[in-house]
């Protein structure tokens, strides 16, 4: 029996375990459906600055979130008389 074996028997106690400070935040992958266009203004942005383009986007999203910014949608109507 090595070291690695006796190490793989042994049984851990993970009660008073702590997350780790320094692991990134997880990702969660979703598909989105986004315009050709808005998608081909990232990835050009993204060779600009040498950043993946759907890294780009969630850096985007992200700054949305922290300025916590809301939408602007409004309907416009004519009044074609």
């Amino acid at each position: 029996m090595n070291a690695n074996d006796e190490f793989l028997e042994k049984s851990f106690d993970f009660d008073h375990a702590i997350k780790n400070p320094y692991v990134k935040a997880l990702k969660k992958q979703v598909t989105i459906n986004l315009d050709e266009k808005v998608v081909a203004y990232f990835k050009n942005q993204s060779e600009a600055v040498g950043i993946p383009y759907q890294t780009l986007i969630n850096l985007y999203l992200r700054d949305c979130m922290k300025n916590n910014l809301k939408p602007d949608i409004s309907w416009k109507c004519s009044n074609a008389s």
